[in-house]
């Protein structure tokens, strides 16, 4: 199991940003896909964002443009950038780290997950 500690989230303005931040522990993290889930009550858990190890994202659809996914290869630490976030964007976030270099939004493709942190938007 990989240890993945996520930033506090936070409560923000609608249109506001937010920045999350996830590091993983003892992890080879350069040579593997990471992502971004949320889930928000009474709703199923949704794919954010994901980057495969050579760097490449890819984005849900509601995340593209607002949103921005990176890694610090050397500090093994993913982030997610939010803007113009909207009160349909509260949720808990959730990091997981991938069982191989490439992954798309299936849980299966991830093997470690962190414990999650919640963003609030407020209008």
């Amino acid at each position: 199991q990989v240890p993945l500690v996520e930033s506090e989230g936070g409560s923000v303005q609608a249109g506001g940003s937010l920045r999350l931040s996830c590091t993983a522990s003892g992890y080879p993290f350069s040579r593997y896909c990471m992502a971004w889930f949320r889930q928000a009550p009474g709703k199923e858990r949704e794919g954010v964002a994901e980057i495969d190890a050579d760097g490449t994202p890819l984005y849900a659809n509601f995340a593209k443009g607002r949103f921005t996914i990176s890694k610090d290869d050397a500090k093994s630490t993913l982030f997610l950038e939010m803007s113009s976030l909207k009160p349909e964007d509260s949720a808990t976030y959730t990091c997981a780290a991938g069982n191989s270099m490439f992954c798309r939004f299936h849980p299966s493709d991830f093997g470690a997950w962190g414990q999650g942190t919640q963003v609030t938007v407020y209008s």
